[in-house]
This record gives structure tokens, C-alpha cells and sequence, in this order.
């Protein structure tokens, strides 16, 4: 809902609970008036026509007060955008107008040739504000050094409190809450991709819990380098800038008739507390973002740790008929089926089946997967090549570097310059080559190193590659989809390195981190919980004990509920599990698929945070719920706690199907977690039905 003053220079944008308003002053100032609770257009007049603070000289009444700061004028806080040419710096804009059309409000500001247009839309159904920035250059080149997509300015409040996600490979996505103190606070990825020290999210609070409290946040849809700036001014009051670009060394130049967009900054705010919070952004992204959110995501097996790069179609067959007779549904082929990929020091980039491996292709073992029924998927890595190939010796060029310097190889691998044109489409021919060869239902698209050597010492303006090679996967990926619409894909970078809204709108599910352990996954997956949904989460059942990281053993029950809080995948060595366990997994994988439709689409709950003792996460769809429990340790003797469940009908009753109990109101779980948990390390799940 969008409401206009008479005079056309107050907006308010509406979402079912919240509002954000914004005002343009006679003198062509851009100023936030209000995000929070839902208001009405006379609210946000009567906040139009307040005076700005009259500061000594030391200050400016426009910090922390305008909706997108440019550098240059009366202004000292971070800039949202920053552009020079030849004869001048910054930017001094005049207020044009505004359009309203397909859902969004539009603010034009000229300065000069450059015409800067701030976009706003809010989607039907849902409280997240989106926000991004276009910029057009009618006039000679402008050097864009910084574009924000947004600046988001909170109410005044005494103390504020930020939720951030950080970690590195292997621990991802992990939770921290802290104080926030005047200054800035600084997150983002100088790397290339999204990142493994940090996901392109922030939230502040002031007193929330877990499902009361005011909560304002902010999620960045950009793969590649980014940065996040939360600054507490002198005043008090707090901004949030965020974009792509890790610094304002130069983004791209803008030639004549040419224009850029930045990618989106959504925001949303709710009073439902930090769980409130994760289920508007679930929604969100379900109904917004990811593609056939509707349609669940099938269980996989994947080959790599039963094989890794030792691999043939022979044994491959083999791994297929033991996953089909657990119930699997999707069967993928992981790293070493092409080129002359026997290690990772050599293959990447020869995208065509290894003969001896698979002499004719990938069609005949495609053919026998989908004959047991399963989906048949292959692991890529598009983005990157070995010195020993045949693309690097043919074309050397072709790769990030920089002139009389040493190519930095990690994993032994390359990063190609896809803001080429020559590589954007070999990696089209290749891609589409293979998928056409095969029956192919999934690929799983992996990133396993970053930039180093960003280098194009044949371009002009060598810099643009940071932005351009992230636009040329989106067109990659959109072009694959549209050519094979029955192909679904995974973001992968080695576990989760790029995981953000930009890779999900293109992207079925990702990879949510290395570490299979599931015990060290229930942290990791608390935190991605935060702001993406289950539906993406993709979590295997690997070999115990864990080969990964760090050999701690887990039983098999333990395993299997933890991957279950998401997308369930396998990812053991199969022809090395008993009968036993066989058997226990089969019954485990038809346990997931009954209970599927409400983890990957229903209303999560976070019962009870993975601190040690008992952690539980609630998903709630229509008259069903399902509770994952699972309890890491037990002191002194201490008994299982009860768990009061969230989001349910007081007036109706529930019945636990593991025990037969009848619960009214408001349910308090007791009695089936009892039952279901025996000790430590040990895992449950409890559902229950309306009667």
C-alpha cells in the first residue's frame, strides 16, 4: 500500500503491520521520517514539517536524518554514494519527481548528467520493505566509487543491541548478539563471493526475546564482495548503509548512455521479536525470492564421501541401487566424473565425462538412476580452472590476474574472469552442452576459492570485474534455468560461502555448510535460521564418526533428526553401512518425507537455543506441528524439560501420535520427549495433530 501527499513529496509505504515514510523538503533534502509500527499519510505530514536540529558547525542537522547520503555538501556520516569525474567529486542533486508502477515507488534526483533514482517496494502480504538505487549517465563517464543500495535509519532509543551471523569454513552462520557502542560497526566479504565470515544480515534491538520485542533488520542480495556499516552517530541515532563493494576504491565507470543498479537492501521491522523476525523473513523469501518455494525439496544422496575423486560408473550404480532402497529421491554424482579429474590439482574447466570413467557419458548412468526412481544430479564448478587443463592451456588470459605478479593458486584452482564476454559464453556452451547431453534434474554449483589476484590487465577499468563477474553468474544461471526449467540448482562454496537473497532468487537450496557433524550443525543451524527458511537448508546424514572435522561419533538417530531440520540429504559411504542401519535409515527417510511439507513450508519456532542440555525448533503448517528435539547433555541426573509450544489454535486440542496424549490450549510438551529421549547425544521428533 502506498500513500502520496497532495503535494507529491511525502510517501508512506504500508505492509499489514508496519509503515515507512519519507519526505522531500523545499530544498530538495531527502528526509527519513518513520519505520516501525503502521501509520497514516496526516502521521507522517505531522513529521514532514518538524524543524531539524539547529547544530553548532561541528555537526549537520542532515546526519542521520536523510534517507541516502551523498557525499559532498553539509553531510560527515559514511556516504551511501559517491561518484567523481574528472572535474569535480560527490554529488549536489536536485529533486525531480516521482512514478509510482509494477508495485514500486520511484524518487528521481538529477545531478547534472547523472540521474539517481531510489526504488521502494513492498511486496503484497509482507512487511519487508525492498530498497535499491539506479543510477543513469547521459553525460561524459562518472567513476562510480561507492553505491549503496540503502540507508536505513532507526528511531531514537537509549541502548541498541546488534544481531550479527559470522564464523569461517566449517562454522558458518553462528549467532552473536551484542551492545552497541557509538561508532561503526563493520561487516562484509573482500573475497569475491558472499563469504564464510559473515552472511549479509544484520538486526538491532532494543529488549527483544525470542517472540516479543521490537526488531529491525537488514538482508543485502549480493554474491559477491559487500559491505555493511551499522554506525551509532554522535547523536545517538543509528544508521544501517550496506551494498556491494568491500571499499570506495572504484566500482565501475559509467560511460555515456550507460547506467547501473544496484542490487536490493531489504529491510523489515516487527514487534514479534527476534522469532517474529525469522518468520516474516521465511515468508518473505518463500513467496518472493526462491524459485517454486511451493514444491518441496526431494531427499538426496550425494557421492562425495563415499567416493570423493575415486569414482567410476560401475561403483556409482551400485551407491544408486543401495540409496534407492533407503528411499532416496535425488541421486548426485559429486566432484570427479570429468576431465582428467582424479585430485584437485587438475580438470577444472574441461566440462565433459571423464571416458574412462563413464565411456559413454553421463546418459547411461542418468538412464539407470532414473530407472530406480530417483532424480539423477552432478556437482560443477563453472567458475573456476586448473593450470593443468585443457581451457587454462589454451587460454591462460582468461583467469583474474594481474600483470608481472604470481598466480595464486588455492585448492590448486584459478578463478576465471567472467566479465569476459568470450568466457561468460564457453561456460554457456559447455554448461548447456551438458545439460542437454543428459537427463539432468540438478546440478550442485560449488565456488571453493576466493579472489586474490582480481586482475584484468587488458580492460580499462580493471575494477569493474568485481561487479560484473557477479552479474554474469546471475545472467548464467537465469540463461541455464530458462534453456532447462526442469533442472534445479545449489549454491554451494565450500559449505557456505555464498549464501545471500541475490544467489537464492536464482537458486533452489544451498549448501549450508562442510561440517556434517550434526552436533556442530545445530548451532550452525540456528543461526541461518535467523533469516532464511528450512526449505533451503540443505543437511546431510554422514558417516560416523564425523571425517570431516573433528571424529566425534553420533548415532545414527542423532544424525538423521539433525539433518532433518532442513533439506535432508545423505552423505555417507553406503557400501559400508550394515543391514541394520539400512533398515533404520529407510524408516527415518519415510519419517522425513511424512513430516516434509511442514519443516520446508511451515511456520518455524525456535523452542530452545543449541546452548548445551535440551534444544528444540517447532515447525507449525495448517492443523499439523512438528517439534525436533534433541538433548546434547544431562548433569546430576537432571530430568528432560518440558517444552511449551508456540503458534497454535488455544481453543483446540492436539494429539502427540507418538504417545496417544491429548493436549488443550496452550500445549506443554512433557511426556513424548521423555519418551523419545534417553540420554546424551540422543534426539527425538514429536508430532502432533489438531483434533
Amino acid at each position: 500500500m502506498l500513500d502520496i501527499s497532495e503535494d507529491g513529496r511525502t510517501w508512506v509505504l504500508s505492509g499489514p503491520t508496519s509503515s515507512y515514510a519519507v519526505h522531500v523538503t523545499d530544498r530538495d533534502e531527502l528526509l527519513h521520517l518513520h519505520w516501525g509500527p503502521r501509520i497514516g499519510l496526516a502521521d507522517a505530514e505531522a513529521l514532514a514539517v518538524r524543524p531539524l536540529p539547529d547544530y553548532w558547525p561541528f555537526e549537520s542537522p542532515l546526519d542521520g536524518r536523510e534517507e541516502y547520503p551523498a557525499e559532498g555538501g553539509p553531510r560527515f556520516v559514511r556516504p551511501a554514494l559517491s561518484v567523481r569525474t574528472p572535474e569535480r567529486r560527490g554529488t549536489e542533486w536536485t529533486y525531480e519527481g516521482y512514478d509510482t508502477g509494477d508495485g514500486e515507488l520511484r524518487l528521481r534526483f538529477r545531478d547534472g548528467d547523472l540521474t539517481i533514482t531510489l526504488h521502494y517496494r513492498v511486496r503484497s502480504s509482507t512487511d519487508v520493505v525492498e530498497r535499491w538505487v539506479t543510477l543513469d549517465n547521459r553525460g561524459p563517464s562518472v567513476e562510480v566509487l561507492r553505491a549503496d543500495s540503502a540507508t536505513w535509519t532507526l528511531p531514537d532509543r537509549d541502548t541498541w543491541r546488534l544481531s550479527q551471523l559470522h564464523g569461517r569454513w566449517g562454522a558458518e552462520s553462528r549467532l552473536e548478539r551484542s551492545a552497541l557502542t557509538h561508532g561503526e560497526k563493520v561487516i562484509g566479504s573482500r573475497r569475491g563471493h558472499t563469504g564464510h565470515q559473515h552472511l549479509p544480515w544484520v538486526a538491532l534491538d532494543t529488549d527483544a526475546t525470542e517472540e516479543r520485542g521490537e526488531v529491525y533488520g537488514c538482508a543485502l542480495g549480493w554474491s559477491g564482495s559487500w559491505r555493511i556499516a551499522v554506525a551509532q552517530l554522535p547523536d545517538a541515532r543509528v544508521q544501517i548503509t550496506g551494498g556491494a563493494g568491500y571499499d570506495d576504491s572504484g566500482l565501475l565507470m559509467l560511460g555515456t548512455g550507460e547506467s547501473y543498479t544496484t542490487p536490493v537492501f531489504a529491510g523489515l521491522w516487527t514487534d514479534g521479536g527476534f522469532g517474529g523476525a525469522s518468520r516474516a523473513w521465511h515468508a518473505y523469501q518463500r513467496a518472493h525470492v526462491i524459485p517454486d518455494a511451493g514444491r518441496d525439496r526431494p531427499v538426496l544422496f550425494n557421492s562425495w564421501e563415499a567416493t570423493e575423486f575415486d569414482i567410476s560408473e560401475e561403483q556409482q550404480r551400485a551407491l544408486a541401487e543401495r540409496a534407492a532402497a533407503m528411499g532416496v529421491e535425488l541421486f548426485v554424482v559429486d566432484d570427479g566424473w570429468f576431465g582428467a579429474r582424479t585430485s584437485d590439482r587438475a580438470g577444472l574447466g574441461d566440462w565433459t565425462p571423464n571416458p574412462d570413467r563413464f565411456p559413454g557419458g553421463l546418459k547411461p548412468l542418468a538412464d539407470h538412476v532414473h530407472g530406480l526412481g530417483m532424480q539423477f544430479g552432478i556437482w560443477v564448478e563453472p567458475e573456476m580452472v586448473n593450470a593443468d587443463s585443457d581451457l587454462y592451456r589454451a587460454h591462460p588470459d582468461w583467469v583474474q590476474y594481474q600483470t608481472g605478479r604470481k598466480r595464486t593458486e588455492f585448492r590448486n584452482q584459478l578463478v576465471l574472469n567472467l566479465a569476459r564476454e568470450d568466457v561468460r559464453e564457453y561456460l554457456w556452451k559447455q554448461l548447456d552442452g551438458l545439460l542437454s547431453s543428459a537427463p539432468i534434474d540438478y546440478v550442485k554449483w560449488d565456488f571453493n576459492r576466493c579472489f586474490t589476484d582480481a586482475g584484468w590487465p587488458d580492460d580499462p577499468y580493471p575494477q569493474r570485474l568485481w561487479v560484473d563477474h557477479v552479474h554474469a553468474l546471475y545472467a548464467l544461471l537465469d540463461r541455464l534455468r530458462a534453456a532447462h526449467p526442469g533442472v534445479a540448482f545449489e549454491s554451494c562454496s565450500g559449505g557456505g560461502g555464498r549464501i545471500d537473497l541475490g544467489v537464492l532468487g536464482r537458486t533452489d537450496q544451498v549448501w549450508t555448510s562442510d561440517n556434517t557433524d550434526p552436533l556442530d550443525r545445530l548451532a550452525i543451524q540456528h543461526g541461518f535460521s535467523q533469516i532464511h527458511p528450512a526449505r533451503v537448508m540443505a543437511a546431510w546424514v554422514t558417516d560416523s564418526p564425523n571425517a570431516m572435522l573433528n571424529r566425534r561419533a553420533s548415532s545414527l538417530r542423532f544424525r538423521f533428526v539433525s539433518a532433518m531440520a532442513g533439506v535432508l540429504g545423505v552423505g555417507g559411504d553406503l557400501t559400508k553401512w550394515t543391514e541394520e542401519e539400512l533398515a533404520e535409515a529407510r524408516d527415518w527417510v519415510a519419517l522425513y518425507k511424512e513430516i516434509r511439507p511442514v519443516v520446508q513450508r511451515g511456520d518455524q519456532y525456535r523452542l530452545r537455543p543449541p546452548e548445551g542440555g535440551l534444544s528444540a525448533v517447532q515447525y507449525a503448517l495448517g492443523d499439523e506441528t512438528v517439534v525436533l528435539a534433541w538433548l546434547q547433555a544431562q548433569r546430576y541426573g537432571e530430568a528432560v524439560p518440558a517444552l511449551r509450544l508456540r503458534g497454535l489454535d488455544p481453543t483446540a486440542s492436539y494429539k502427540c501420535l507418538e504417545t496417544g496424549e491429548v493436549h488443550r490450549g496452550a500445549v506443554l510438551l512433557h511426556h513424548g520427549l521423555r519418551v523419545g529421549l534417553r540420554g546424551d547425544l540422543d534426539a527425538t521428533v514429536v508430532r502432533l495433530e489438531r483434533k
